[in-house]
This record gives C-alpha cells, structure tokens and sequence, in this order.
C-alpha cells in the first residue's frame, strides 16, 4: 500500500510562494493553512511530512496538469522528470527527437547560463523544497508543541523531524551534485536575508554531519521496517551517504573509497532484498509486487491519487511509438504496453550495443524486438521495429526504442485505471531512487578503486554475480573498472545515474570516450569543456540574490 497517497493531496503543509529571493513559506491562495493554525490539528504534523515527501513529484495543488512554476507543460515542470533529463540526456542512453530547446541543448552538451526548463525546474524545486523543510522544523520545534499544549507528540515528532531532515539532504545533494555551489538557505532565512552560497566541498562536508547524525543510534531517524514504504529509513540515510563517498572525489577533491565500501555493507547488512526478476522493478504494481524490499528510497507514484504527467508516465509513455506499442502488445496477447505513444525518447546504437551477447543476433527487422530477447540480457528492452539503427535527432524512427518502463504488472497483464478517462493514462509505477543493486556495485567499484583497477574482495564478486545471475548472463574472469561502468549502464540504465558515472570516471568530458551526438557531434569524438560537469546557477536567483555569484565557464 502506498503510505500518504490520499494524505499527499489533501495535505495541510505550507506552501510556498514561487520567489525564491526572500525564501518565505506562505500561501498560494486565502485558503491555505498558514503556520498561525497549521498545526492546531495533530495530524497536521504527518500531513505536512507527507507533502515534503511528495515533493519529488507533486506539481502544485490541483490536478496534474497544472502547477506552481508557472511552466505552459506542468509535467514538464516535475522535479524527477527533469532531474532525471540532467543526468541522461547529455549523456549515451538517451536522446529526444522533440523540438524543445532546452531538450537540445542537454543532449548536444551545449547549454548555456539562459533560460533552461530543465535547470529550472531542479534547481527551483530543490531550493523551494529546502525551504519547506526548514519552515517545518521550525514549527516542530519541542517548545513550539509546549506551546500548543501538544508535549505528548514530542517524541513522534522528533521522528517526522528527522524525516524531513533526510529529504532536506537529498534535495541539497542534488543542488551539491548538479549545480556544484549553490544557496545555502537555513531555517533562519525564512523572511529574512538571502541565503547565503556555499562551495561544493563545504556542502559536501555538511551534508556529511548531518546524515552522519541521522545515521546514529540516537537519532530519531526511523530504522528499516519501523515505518512503512515508501517513507525514508536510515537505511535511505547510508544509501545517499554510500553515494556521495563514491562520488567524494569529484565533489571535494579526496577520494573516500573505503568509506563508500563501509556504507553500502552498511545498507547491505539490512537485509534488504533482489527482487527475483529484474523487470518487475519497474512495473505498474512494483508498489506490491516485491520490489519495494529492493527499494531503499523511492518516489511513490499512484494513478489515481498521486497523479502526474511527469515521473514515471513520462518514462512509460514518451518511449513507444504506435506500431511498437502495439507490436509488443501482440506478443505479450495484448493490445498494447504502453499508456500512450509520444515517441520521442530514443537510445543510440552504441549505448543498446552494451547488451549484446556473442552469438546472440542483434539488429534483425524481421524480429518484434529486433533480437532473440529469451538468449539475451534479461535488462534488454528494446526494439528497432520500423527504425534505422543510426540515430537522427530529426527523425521519429532512428535508433532503438525502450520500453524498461512500460503499462504492465509483473504478471504481464496491462494496468487499467480504477475510474476511466485520464487514469489510464497515468502511471502507477514508482521511480527506485536506491536500490540494493546500486549498493552492490558501490561496493563492488569501491574495491577495485582501492587494489589497483579490479576487483578482489570476494563478498564484491559475489554481489555482482547475483546481479549478473538475475540478469540471466556470466560473469568475466576479471571485474575492471571500466567493465563495471559497462554493468552500471546495463544496471541502472534510464535511473538517472549516467551523469553521475561518467564524470566519477572522467569519461564525460574526455574525447576518448565518444558517443553519439556527444558535444554536438554525430560521432561524439570531442571533447567537453570540463565546466560542463556541473550546471549553471539559475539567472532569476542570481539576479535576486546579490550572495550568489556564477559557477566558473558560464
């Protein structure tokens, strides 16, 4: 069962205004709660928690087609839909054949300080999200519920203050990891100063104390299994610390490898499980399907309650075109997969290239999927149906198609909306954000890092032998790094890690590491300038806030 679903949408939280200079918490409209009476009501403090949950995906208070970011495409203005283009689209697994500028400029690696929905819409939703977060801390201070007369949910509380303080990590660890030195708003900017800026490496060593303290034994920060999916955990808390210790050297300039290898045994030693077939991960009941025991942290969708045009239905939708969608219907005995066809979301030749096996046939028209899907890599899902295999950023029915995310239960029947019309056009299926797999090869990458470029721990190996068994392949005689990164792409491919994977290899801005379309080019052998690895700060919080000053190249 989804936890907050309904709690989601008739959330008493504040909300926030859409300025960003002065940071203030107030409401959209005369009807809102505001924080004199928000809380008069106890269960206020849960609901509230539940909105900052639903953050990642929520895009304004309505329905899914309208927002709070003022955006002419609400979906377009959803937090993890563009999160998860910053890290893909400027990278091999993805390309777009929509017009949209700032969808051209990602995947061309040529973007500039301008306008760019998809900065925007991270940067802006992260920021605002923080504030949100602070204003609730606030208000949920121990002297705050003396005061209402409410000591007796002290203890509760402490727990959804922790919570809300690990969402308050994960939206500063994007800000960290995107946009490199950003805003630094504290509770005590709430209507008062500009917040601020701090540098990557600060960040970065805040971030660190803080999930540290949320890790301890004598946080309030609920255990695994204390509160129910999709709620974050202190499992969730050393998942985003085993990820960011990966990643130290890039963000601080000192490589903390043992320390990663520490945090994934910690998350792995909770018992956590693999889900025994990795296409149920990503399928429309994954809520219940068993995935979820997969699942560190997740962002929970619903068709029905949690409702968005951004998210998963995205990623299930913008994948297929008609003949494909149907096609593939037909070979399940269904009439199709897919919600609905935009067609426009597209993998070069050379990222589906990483799937293939010796022996195993790729690229045949006369097959639905384009090769023998039973021989092959159980993470393959593609098909080539009526496409040419070299990629064209102006063509509909160039490259391969993927349909990881799709309108199936793990059963592989289609899932129906419960009350017709726009329902069974949304997407149920929730967005893993960590999963135990990732642990894995954290700790997997971490070891060969540490002796000399393979790797040698044999509880690694065996991490990564169950990975590849689910996958229904055999492992290599030697795990390199550069070998890893390949089982990464197979792995994690369309979640929103490839950004991040190649810059940790200092592949993404290197000329030996091509790709098609990289830089602009069809053959992608250039390189990119090394201030590409992190984004611009947005122009409207520049503009606002004299504290800020741009990232170096823009």
């Amino acid at each position: 069962m989804k936890i907050f679903n309904k709690i989601l949408i008739l959330s008493l939280a504040l909300v926030l205004c859409s300025c960003l200079q002065d940071l203030n918490t107030v409401p959209l409209n005369k009807t809102d709660f505001t924080s004199e009476n928000a809380y008069e009501n106890e269960a206020s403090y849960l609901h509230s928690l539940a909105y900052i949950n639903g953050y990642y995906m929520m895009v304004g208070q309505d329905d899914p087609g309208s927002n709070d970011l003022g955006f002419s495409d609400s979906g377009q203005s959803e937090f993890l839909r563009q999160w998860f283009n910053l890290n893909e689209m400027p990278c091999d697994a993805l390309k777009c054949v929509w017009g949209d500028s700032y969808i051209s400029a990602l995947q061309t690696d040529s973007w500039g300080d301008g306008v760019n929905d998809a900065m925007t819409a991270v940067y802006t939703r992260a920021v605002k999200a923080i504030a949100l977060v602070n204003e609730y801390l606030l208000q949920t201070e121990d002297a705050k519920l003396e005061a209402r007369g409410q000591s007796h949910l002290i203890e509760t509380v402490r727990g959804y203050r922790a919570e809300a303080r690990f969402h308050r990590a994960m939206f500063f660890y994007v800000l960290m990891d995107e946009f490199g030195n950003p805003p630094f708003p504290t509770p005590q900017n709430i209507g008062g100063a500009n917040p601020a800026q701090i540098k990557r490496a600060d960040l970065f060593s805040w971030l660190e104390t803080e999930l540290l303290d949320l890790a301890s034994d004598e946080s309030a920060m609920p255990k695994k299994g204390e509160v129910g999916y999709p709620r974050p955990t202190k499992g969730s808390v050393w998942a985003l610390l085993s990820r960011m210790y990966l990643n130290a050297e890039v963000y601080t300039g000192t490589a903390r490898w043992q320390d990663a290898k520490d945090a994934s045994q910690k998350v792995i030693d909770m018992g956590y499980k693999l889900q025994g077939t990795y296409a149920d991960l990503f399928r429309q009941d994954n809520t219940t399907n068993g995935s979820a025991n997969e699942f560190i942290f997740a962002i929970a969708y619903d068709r029905v309650s949690v409702q968005s045009w951004g998210g998963t239905t995205t990623f299930v939708s913008a994948s297929l075109n008609e003949d494909a969608n149907v096609a593939i219907g037909q070979h399940f005995g269904l009439e199709k997969v897919n919600f609905e066809n935009w067609a426009g979301y597209h993998v070069p030749a050379d990222y589906v290239e990483r799937f293939q096996l010796s022996g195993v046939e790729w690229g045949n028209p006369d097959n639905t999927f384009g090769y023998d899907r039973e021989r092959s890599d159980k993470r393959a899902f593609f098909t080539n149906l009526g496409c040419k295999e070299t990629f064209d950023l102006s063509a509909m029915t160039t490259g391969w198609l993927c349909w990881k995310y799709c309108g199936l239960n793990a059963d592989n029947t289609f899932a129906q909306g419960v009350s017709g019309g726009g329902d069974n056009k949304l997407s149920s299926a929730d967005m893993p954000i960590f999963r135990l797999a990732e642990m894995y090869l954290n700790y997997a990458e971490a070891d060969a890092r540490i002796n000399g470029g393979s790797v040698k721990d044999t509880k690694a190996v065996s991490y990564v032998k169950a990975l590849r068994d689910r996958a229904g392949v055999g492992m290599p005689s030697d795990l390199t790094l550069d070998w890893l990164l390949d089982e990464r792409a197979r792995e994690f491919m369309w979640e929103g890690h490839r950004r991040v994977d190649l810059i940790r290899y200092g592949y993404f801005t290197s000329m030996n590491y091509p790709w098609t379309y990289k830089g602009g080019i069809l053959n992608g052998k250039v390189s990119i300038p090394e201030f590409r690895t992190i984004y611009p700060i947005v122009q409207s919080d520049l503009s606002a806030n004299s504290n800020l000053t741009q990232n170096i190249g823009y």
